[in-house]
């Protein structure tokens, strides 16, 4: 029983859980090939069908197999490196030892806990979680068959494959005989404790690479860099009645769009840019304005409700919109007479317009966008002015150009009313909406795709999505997979790698090695039990 239960703790391979714990209760079923054992706290279940076939392929092939993970070996020993230094750095911040920005600390949590960049300060939904099940399973999957065949490269028959639950912590792990792995080669020690780290490693490689060909991969059904087109947009979605399933978003603020992460990373950077630009308003303290306007003609600022804007107040009836003239830089004095120093005060001209027919005009300004557009620039015509949006703290300008599809284009109209303050400019397939708001919200509140199928069955649309998503959340798990079990801590594989590694590379006793590796794995869990903790705090 001793033996039995040394030899799944130094072999049992899980996640990111602790060792694996001694069952009360074992029972078989009908077939040798398959048992489980059921306790209170503790059920697994064993499968040996693929014992055999392991074993012959990994004899068969041993020679190139053991080459393999002896790369494998160099990687694992690098990442062992590489967490131990993020851990120490997270420890030095946590004890405010030494400075450094957050990002080196986030991107180190991400690392970590295998979180995309996407998710990071947003909830996962329901649809993350399902595919977080599915990369966790293929990612324990790829790192237990390195370990099996690894063992049966150097001639180590399986015992068997165990998927276990342990405190409802769930795991994974291959059996075999570790007394007979010590009458080998420290050397071959190595190559199989390293196998699950470097076969994860590969999986990432994989997964990254897939991702780099799959508009190749996909092109005789999907076309791509056309504009991401709209999977879904719940009703709880700021743009849940002006965007559509099947839409294409072309651009923002004129600057085209080609895929779905540009259309994340436009909208962060947009919102960044503007809200810079508002603190450094000196209009007001409490109201902004942002280099974006239109060429406004004359005509209609006399048609429109000329007032003041005093502090705190909204004097703009709520079917239109504040605006002010633009205080370019190449252009101090404005008309009327009005200078930097009038616009600082509490008051000035506030011109109050329907937002739908501004839309349609001549841009102007310095802050279209991050591209040159036509029509940009703080002049306008001799009979026109520049007028931008008043706008609250938090609150972006931003104005969206999508297409609808052909077949859709003739119900267009009946698809949603057409407001008077939504700033919509209807064209025959599509049109533009402006959309005031938190943007980098809106632009996490629908589900797009880059790849456009190249025939109208709507349900095929979501497959380069799934695939997609899955590969990506494969990625971060298995990359985190690969990094947590080359901590320096207790029953994880950075405990036989570190025990193998200073038997082979040192020439200490065994009384001492045990001492060091005693201690390592000690500092390692203390250090990351406290990064662990600070990050949940």
């Amino acid at each position: 029983m001793e033996a039995e239960t040394r030899r799944i703790r130094r072999f049992g391979r899980h996640t990111r859980d602790g060792d694996t714990l001694l069952p009360l209760h074992a029972s078989s079923s009908t077939t040798h090939h398959v048992s489980n054992t059921i306790s209170c706290w503790y059920c697994d279940y064993k499968i040996s069908y693929f014992n055999q076939p392991l074993f012959q392929f990994g004899r068969r092939h041993a020679r190139f197999l053991r080459v393999w993970f002896s790369i494998g070996v160099g990687f694992a020993l690098s990442a062992m490196l590489g967490v131990t230094l993020i851990l120490l750095w997270e420890l030095a911040r946590a004890l405010h030892l030494c400075g450094g920005g957050n990002k080196l600390g986030n991107v180190a949590r991400n690392l970590l806990f295998g979180l995309p960049p996407s998710v990071s300060g947003f909830s996962l939904s329901l649809a993350d979680a399902g595919y977080i099940c599915i990369s966790t399973i293929i990612s324990v999957f790829v790192h237990e068959f390195g370990h099996a065949v690894a063992a049966t490269s150097e001639g180590i028959q399986i015992e068997y494959i165990a998927i276990f639950i342990a405190v409802l912590l769930p795991g994974a792990l291959v059996a075999f005989n570790y007394e007979l792995l010590q009458t080998f080669p420290h050397s071959t020690a190595l190559r199989v404790y390293s196998a699950g780290i470097w076969h994860n490693a590969v999986c990432c490689a994989a997964c990254g690479l897939a991702l780099f060909l799959l508009p190749l991969v996909l092109f005789p059904f999907y076309s791509s860099g056309h504009g991401p087109m709209v999977l879904d947009v719940p009703t709880t979605s700021p743009l849940s009645g002006y965007l559509a399933r099947g839409d294409v978003i072309l651009s923002v603020d004129n600057v085209p769009i080609t895929n779905a992460r540009e259309w994340l990373e436009l909208n962060t950077l947009t919102y960044n840019i503007q809200l810079k630009n508002i603190n450094i308003s000196q209009h007001t303290r409490d109201f902004g304005v942002v280099n974006k306007g239109y060429c406004v003609p004359s005509f209609m600022m006399k048609e429109s409700k000329v007032t003041e804007l005093p502090k705190n107040q909204h004097v703009c009836p709520s079917e239109l919109t504040a605006f002010l003239k633009v205080l370019c830089s190449a252009n101090i004095t404005l008309d009327n007479g009005q200078t930097e120093t009038d616009l600082s005060n509490s008051k000035w001209p506030v011109y109050c317009l329907n937002a739908k027919n501004v839309v349609k005009l001549n841009k102007c300004g310095d802050d279209w966008g991050l591209a040159t557009t036509e029509g940009s620039g703080c002049t306008c015509s001799q009979d026109e002015f520049c007028l931008a949006p008043v706008q609250e703290p938090g609150m972006v300008w931003v104005e969206i150009a999508y297409s609808s599809p052909y077949h859709r284009c003739l119900h267009e109209r009946n698809r949603f009313p057409v407001s008077e303050t939504s700033g919509l400019k209807e064209t025959d397939c599509g049109g533009t909406f402006i959309f005031v708001g938190d943007v980098i919200s809106m632009a996490h509140s629908i589900q797009l795709t880059s790849y456009h199928p190249r025939w109208g069955v709507e349900v095929v649309a979501y497959f380069p999505h799934l695939l997609e998503r899955i590969l990506i959340w494969t990625f971060h798990v298995s990359l985190a997979l690969a990094l947590l079990n080359g901590l320096p801590v207790y029953f994880l594989d950075g405990e036989s790698i570190l025990d193998a590694a200073l038997s082979h590379f040192t020439s200490i006793s065994q009384r001492k090695r045990k001492k060091v590796l005693r201690l390592c794995l000690l500092g390692g869990l203390v250090i990351f039990i406290i990064c662990f903790f600070r990050e949940l705090l």
